[in-house]
């Protein structure tokens, strides 16, 4: 008897510790899952610091396996968790959860120039519409100033990718600086250097070649690398860190586009700025129809296969400059002059005093006083452009030519090819996977 009463009382205490068990794990599991939802949420809405890009993608192991197949320079880690970031949401959906219907992206190219980029930034945060759009920044390699930067834009969507194959993020293997590389008029032969030299015979400088890469790989990842854009066959804006944008920029820009077709049908762009960078515009009733310039271009992707189906001419001419390259070699070839169209008066202004990548530190920003003072009117806060207006041709206009050679420092074999395989990267990479996928 008192043995039933004991496996009784036993069998109590074993069904109270088996149901506070199952109290314990469920209320584990609830939390667990609290935590998955809270780093989602996050991860949806902010862009995590380079620390937290550790999480396995099977989308860039592809990239990577298939980069190898390119021959593409082996990646490091660095270059790993920069190709990573690139595959985040965009920032700030939270704020703006939806995109306007016909909606103009705005792509930013950086280097590191951070009081420049403060200027550009604030001059994006008042442009009429800019909430409206998604604002992409190509950062040329990683740096923390600049990343931090833009990290506090609030008024828009904004979207940050890195390039991964910057010489920047490469300090002792090529594309960055290699122990054996050639350097200047080296000979090679002599020196036992790697390297070949420009038309000038100079060797390749790194920092200015980045100028170039930088251009090339953000236009092939922009327009076939990001689901964010790769579908997107609407105008896309580029604009550069030394460039400040009017508050009317974005609606006029609306309007260049909706316009073109009907004034211009056979523009290829529309301009925010004159081809001059020193010209302010005409003032005229009327719009204007010039060579492409470099600041403040839109153009659709019908544009972008013309310019990607050049990829050779693009990068085998022996100009460090990806602009001069357009104009001297890419634009000529396709047979009819190009044309972009712009209002009479600028929307974006060329303020920076000096190029290339200098003005990072304090005392050589070349920005006059650390800031830039630029005369905003109330005509430039409103869309100026008429639809009414009629459209001044200029014809024979000064500029790079075919038949200009070049200002040199692009005459590496490794950067050319590099710049190639820039233009076969994502094309390949699709057709790779739909053989896998197939198989």
């Amino acid at each position: 008897m008192l043995c039933i009463v004991s496996s009784m009382a036993n069998c109590r205490k074993l069904r109270l510790k088996d149901a506070a068990l199952k109290r314990l794990l469920s209320v584990v599991v609830v939390t667990l899952l609290g935590v998955l939802l809270l780093i989602v949420s996050l991860r949806t809405n902010t862009t995590p610091g380079l620390s937290e890009l550790d999480e396995d993608l099977s989308e860039i192991a592809d990239i990577q396996s298939f980069s190898e197949k390119l021959n593409l320079p082996k990646q490091n880690e660095f270059s790993i968790r920069l190709a990573k970031q690139n595959q985040m949401p965009p920032r700030n959906r939270d704020l703006y959860p939806k995109l306007a219907k016909d909606h103009i992206t705005i792509v930013l190219y950086v280097h590191n120039r951070p009081q420049y980029l403060q200027v550009v930034v604030k001059s994006l945060s008042k442009v009429v519409g800019i909430s409206e759009t998604l604002l992409i920044v190509s950062h040329d390699g990683y740096f923390e100033e600049m990343n931090k930067i833009v990290e506090g834009i609030k008024f828009c969507q904004v979207k940050q990718i890195f390039a991964p194959y910057s010489p920047h993020v490469f300090p002792d293997s090529f594309p960055g600086v290699s122990s054996n590389d050639c350097k200047e008029k080296d000979d090679a032969g002599k020196k036992h250097c790697v390297g070949s030299p420009d038309q000038y015979g100079n060797h390749r400088s790194p920092r200015i070649v980045s100028l170039k890469h930088h251009w090339w790989w953000m236009m092939n990842t922009v327009w076939d690398g990001l689901k964010e854009t790769r579908g997107h066959n609407g105008h896309i804006l580029f604009i550069e860190e030394d460039h400040f944008i009017y508050p009317n920029a974005y609606r006029n820009l609306q309007l260049l586009v909706s316009l073109k077709p009907i004034k211009c049908p056979d523009c290829y762009a529309a301009n925010l700025a004159p081809c001059d960078v020193n010209l302010r515009g005409e003032g005229w009733d009327s719009l204007i129809a010039e060579r492409m310039g470099n600041v403040g271009y839109a153009f659709n992707r019908t544009v972008w296969r013309k310019i990607h189906k050049k990829a050779k001419e693009f990068c085998f001419f022996d100009d460090y400059n990806w602009d001069i390259t357009m104009w001297a070699t890419v634009y000529p070839s396709f047979g009819s002059p190009v044309y972009t169209l712009r209002g009479p008066r600028t929307s974006a202004v060329h303020f920076g005093k000096c190029g290339l990548h200098q003005g990072q530190g304090q005392t050589n920003a070349c920005i006059d006083n650390g800031s830039v003072n630029m005369q905003v009117d109330d005509i430039d806060k409103v869309a100026n452009i008429r639809s009414e207006w009629g459209v001044h041709v200029y014809d024979n206009q000064p500029g790079y030519k075919a038949g200009f050679k070049g200002w040199g420092g692009w005459g590496d074999d490794r950067d050319r090819q590099l710049c190639l395989n820039f233009a076969q990267m994502y094309h390949s990479h699709n057709t790779y996977l739909s053989a896998v996928t197939m198989s």
